[in-house]
């Protein structure tokens, strides 16, 4: 089960600086659900994967919450 971090509300760099830090917790592999209002979040989020290692393994907006899925790195 993915832990989940509710950020929204928050505007960027904030959704990612906190997903990274609750990344580091996690052990390699495991998952992360993120909750986030930016809509600026979805690029910060891809690029942020791209550079990590971390995986991007979905995401999605409704109502104006997007969720992503995020797998640490191995």
């Amino acid at each position: 089960m993915a832990e989940t971090l509710d950020l929204k509300g928050l505007k960027c760099p904030l959704p990612v600086l906190r997903a990274k830090k609750a990344l580091k917790a996690l052990a390699p592999g495991a998952m992360l659900r993120v909750l986030a209002t930016d809509p600026g979040s979805v690029k910060d989020f891809q690029a942020f994967c791209e550079t990590t290692g971390n995986e991007l393994v979905s995401w999605a907006e409704s109502d104006g919450v997007f969720t992503y899925s995020l797998r640490k790195k191995s």
